[in-house]
């Protein structure tokens, strides 16, 4: 059995009976997969961010990049792999767009999130005074909805 079956199958099994009423498959699904990944990302923004990155601002000789906005591009390419992943081969497996298509979809719709995040960051952290990791699951709530919108009804598109 492949790792996308067994990850589907786990899935499934929680998808029960009050759910069913509600909640289409493929949504819940989407929900369970982007959560993970959503979980990721913040696990791995709070390690960079609190442990790892030990600069307040880190000069690149022509601009000057804070810890919050470091952590968020490296976490960045680490989520788009593992988001795309997870969104292509369990939530919209049905989808009949080739995965170049798809895969540049979902590349551009993340840009899209990573706008919205970067915005967001510098408003709650610079502006507002919100710790970052903080911040970023409060940033990362309002980029779901643009997301799951985007990716539902344009990136796998048919599925």
């Amino acid at each position: 059995m492949k790792i996308t079956e067994k990850i589907t199958k786990a899935i499934d099994f929680f998808y029960v009976k009050p759910l069913r009423g509600v909640l289409p498959l493929q949504t819940f699904r989407y929900a369970v997969c982007g959560g993970c990944n959503l979980v990721l990302n913040w696990l791995v923004y709070a390690l960079l961010y609190d442990v790892v990155l030990g600069f307040d601002y880190l000069n690149l000789g022509i601009v000057y990049v804070s810890r919050h906005i470091a952590a968020l591009c490296i976490t960045f390419p680490i989520t788009l792999l593992t988001g795309y992943w997870l969104q292509s081969r369990i939530s919209f497996s049905g989808s009949p767009l080739s995965d170049r298509v798809s895969g540049a979809r979902y590349l551009v719709t993340t840009i899209g999130s990573l706008a919205i995040n970067y915005l967001c960051l510098k408003l709650f952290v610079e502006l507002c005074g919100i710790h970052a990791p903080i911040a970023q699951v409060v940033t990362s709530l309002i980029t779901v909805v643009y997301s799951y919108l985007l990716q539902k009804h344009w990136t796998f598109r048919g599925a």
